[in-house]
């Protein structure tokens, strides 16, 4: 038996040349496509790179700047033309743009706060019970955000006037809660039930109470995500400008104000303008980036 064994396996044909070159090749193909396939994806990343990062350059370009290069054509960008504050020290000195910016961080900080107060329960709730009538709150929870915002505005102001806080900071800090509410509440129920319920268990096994296993378990991993809603909530609020154009009239942020005067604006207030509005959410972003990057970095496993 064993010789019989002995004599296939001498018998047996070993590796020629040509089968080693045959599997060199299909290594190699295999190895190229994967490269085609990373070119193309980074060839992707940094076209819609690109795609974001042009249109901030080209109007941070013409904000920082004089105006006389902004009102020339054919208009160029930094480093080619000459770096200069002058434009935006003309927007800054504007009428009402330093109140304006006042109230929007106010209004902002005031609707992060609230949204993600309420959120986070409503959150909770939705993906950890089982309850009569879950599907139809999370429906409505929808519907409410499928509204245009005149619909929920124009309401919203007769009661503000009825409760006399139209034309507040307050008032409008409420508006943006409800508009961005709905989001916020799906955004961080579902960051809450991709975390496993046995966690929580395990913890209560351990002899941790209901909250004290939220807290030291749960919480610390939803946290990018309570995060990531967070700076949706706070851009949302810093951006929004119908229903501040609407709530407000001698006390508006500063998207209501730019709107309020761009059509006697020239471009250097126009361009200044842009790019003021796009800084304190490029700031936010930057100093939070780190929950955002844990929270992809979970999504990913």
């Amino acid at each position: 038996m064993s010789a019989t064994t002995s004599t296939r396996a001498a018998g047996s044909p070993a590796p020629t040349a040509q089968a080693s070159a045959e599997m060199k090749k299909v290594r190699e193909r295999a190895l190229m496509r994967q490269r085609i396939n990373r070119g193309f994806a980074y060839a992707i990343a940094i076209a819609l790179c690109l795609w974001v990062l042009i249109p901030i350059w080209f109007i941070a370009s013409m904000a920082l700047t004089t105006p006389a290069e902004v009102r020339a054509y054919p208009k160029g960008v930094l480093p080619f033309i000459p770096f200069s504050f002058d434009t935006m020290r003309f927007f800054l000195n504007s009428q009402g743009i330093i109140p304006g910016t006042i109230n929007s961080i106010i209004v902002a900080v005031i609707t992060l706060v609230l949204s993600t107060i309420i959120a986070a329960p409503a959150g909770y709730a939705i993906s950890r019970y089982i309850f009569r009538g879950r599907d139809t709150y999370r429906l409505s929870i929808l519907a409410v955000r499928a509204f245009p915002v005149v619909v929920l505005a124009i309401p919203l102001a007769v009661v503000f006037i009825n409760f006399g806080i139209y034309d507040s900071v307050y008032s409008l800090a409420l508006m943006h809660t409800a508009l961005t509410l709905p989001t916020t509440i799906l955004v961080i129920g579902s960051v809450f039930a991709s975390i496993p319920y046995e966690l929580e268990e395990a913890a209560q096994v351990f002899g941790c109470t209901p909250l004290k296993a939220f807290r030291t378990v749960v919480l610390p991993l939803v946290a990018p995500g309570i995060a990531a809603a967070a700076i949706f909530t706070f851009v949302m609020s810093w951006n929004e400008v119908f229903a501040a154009s609407i709530l407000t009239v001698r006390n508006r942020t500063l998207p209501a104000q730019v709107l309020f005067a761009l059509n006697q604006s020239s471009e250097p207030y126009q361009f200044a303008g842009a790019f003021f509005m796009m800084v304190p959410a490029l700031i936010f972003i930057f100093f939070i980036r780190r929950y955002l990057f844990n929270m992809w970095g979970q999504v990913s496993k």
